[in-house]
């Protein structure tokens, strides 16, 4: 006996009950989970990302794009719908592009995604998320943790790089010119 399975369409997950659960569609299969606890380090640090990358943007106009944070709705493939919720996203002129502006979703994967752990999130769940935008084509990943002052960056086919607060962060290659001490980041 098999089980037949319905994929599910972005479109379909939008019209979901908002009923305090967190939905993400993965290669067309719903997951959920209670909602995110952020608490107020959560947002400081999500908060203070944006400021910083838009500064950023402003230095470097010529990159195009833009910065998008409070878990910005991102469509990373449409055949098997795959969609999350990102913290911190910069997303270039191309995928804005042919995102209309209409659309409830980013179209396309951003360049840089930024996840701020929770109190709530696993290891387990961070760990897949990051394997999964890079999968779809995010360019790097920096997983922040505000407990512990550290970030770690994340690229397709290179180790994890860990940041504490002697270090720098530095945007190279995917946002040149983009440098902050980690100090600044958690001061």
């Amino acid at each position: 006996m098999s089980t037949i399975v319905s994929l599910v369409t972005a479109e379909d997950l939008v019209a979901m009950p908002k009923d305090g659960i967190e939905r993400e569609l993965i290669r067309g299969v719903v997951r959920e989970k209670p909602m995110t606890y952020r608490g107020r380090m959560h947002s400081r640090m999500t908060g203070r990302i944006s400021f910083l990358l838009l500064d950023w943007l402003r230095q470097f106009p010529e990159m195009g794009g833009d910065v998008f944070d409070g878990e910005i709705a991102v469509r990373l493939c449409r055949n098997p719908e795959t969609t999350v919720g990102i913290d911190v996203a910069y997303v270039s002129r191309e995928v804005l592009d042919q995102t209309p502006p209409e659309h409830f979703f980013i179209e396309g994967a951003p360049i840089l995604a930024v996840e701020v752990l929770s109190p709530s999130d696993s290891l387990t769940d961070i760990a897949d998320k990051v394997a999964l935008y890079l999968e779809y084509g995010v360019a790097v990943v920096w997983v922040v943790n505000p407990r512990f002052q550290t970030i770690t960056v994340h690229r397709r086919d290179v180790a994890p790089t860990s940041l504490d607060l002697s270090d720098e962060l530095s945007g190279e290659p995917e946002l040149p010119g983009f440098q902050v001490s980690m100090k600044t980041m958690f001061d």
